[in-house]
């Protein structure tokens, strides 16, 4: 079943550019929150603390439709969860084995197996502009991840070995980070299936629902701890759940309904240039050369992606 069209009061091009800005504030949080508490029990309070804020509004707005849900629809909801919480937890787990340059190049591949699974599993067709804005945000991308790794000096480019890739546990990192990808290349997928079935608050409140009892099982499974942290640190998750989960994953979705997800994807690889922005004016951390570059190549790619 499909919902009747809804009046379009926000471009979701908007919409998108203000998800990102509220995304990319995600690193300067978990920064401050690291301090304290692990990745993982970062993230469950990120979407625990998301679905506690959206639970009395789905209830008051959409309990008639959360209740008509069918069969099919509970599936995909359970399976979009899961996959939200599989990427939080593969791609930060990543971070203990491998180079944060390495995951990051790795995870945002995410676009790539969007765009290639889109014709087959949604039957949307890449069109020529998207494709291209595709390839030209991914080598942004990998620039922008490759700048940790990698120095401009007097002489060149000077980079580590590529067999630095496949040695010892950056190997075990590196494949999580790819299956970090996956898992939210996935979770846009059956997002797109869904969201022309479902109202957003509906959709995201049981969505995020699933993906905080996902993570919270596995943060408890792993032994770490899950409460008993400073009044600051809480902070920090509630800003977590608000701004890069509310404002920012909460727009993704929107644009799911509007867009494809291929170009939603494509959007995406605009967090890495707020971050940057963000991290230069709050934590006064210039940004390299190479991250510079890499932002302006994401722009173009996304500008092209977005023309048509």
């Amino acid at each position: 079943m499909t919902l009747p069209p809804e009046p379009r009061r926000i471009s979701p091009f908007l919409v998108l550019f203000f998800g990102i800005l509220a995304v990319s504030t995600a690193s300067i949080f978990i920064r401050y929150a690291q301090q304290e508490a692990a990745s993982l029990v970062i993230a469950a309070y990120r979407l625990a603390l998301a679905t506690l804020i959206l639970l009395p509004i789905a209830l008051r707005r959409s309990r008639r439709e959360l209740s008509a849900l069918n069969r099919q629809q509970v599936i995909l909801i359970i399976l979009s969860g899961v996959f939200l919480a599989l990427h939080f937890a593969a791609w930060i787990t990543s971070l203990e084995y491998t180079t944060v340059a390495s995951s990051v190049v790795l995870v945002t591949t995410t676009p790539l197996w969007v765009g290639l699974l889109s014709p087959v599993i949604l039957r949307e067709r890449l069109p020529a502009a998207v494709a291209l804005g595709l390839a030209i945000a991914l080598l942004g991308g990998a620039i922008v991840g490759l700048s940790e790794a990698c120095q401009v000096t007097a002489q060149g480019l000077a980079c580590p070995p590529g067999t630095a890739f496949f040695q010892g546990s950056a190997f075990m990192g590196n494949a999580l980070a790819l299956v970090g990808a996956w898992c939210a290349a996935a979770y846009l997928l059956v997002g797109r299936r869904l969201r022309p079935t479902m109202s957003l608050i509906a959709y995201i409140t049981a969505v995020y629902g699933v993906a905080a009892a996902a993570l919270v099982i596995m943060a408890a499974l792993s032994g770490q701890r899950l409460a008993g942290f400073a009044p600051s640190t809480y902070l920090m998750f509630l800003a977590l759940a608000v701004f890069p989960q509310l404002l920012g994953h909460s727009s993704f979705n929107y644009g799911l309904r509007y867009l494809s997800a291929a170009f939603v994807a494509v959007a995406l690889l605009g967090e890495p240039i707020g971050s940057t922005l963000l991290a230069l004016v709050i934590l006064k951390e210039t940004p390299a050369i190479l991250e510079i570059a890499g932002g302006v190549v994401i722009l173009i790619g996304i500008y092209v992606a977005a023309r048509p």
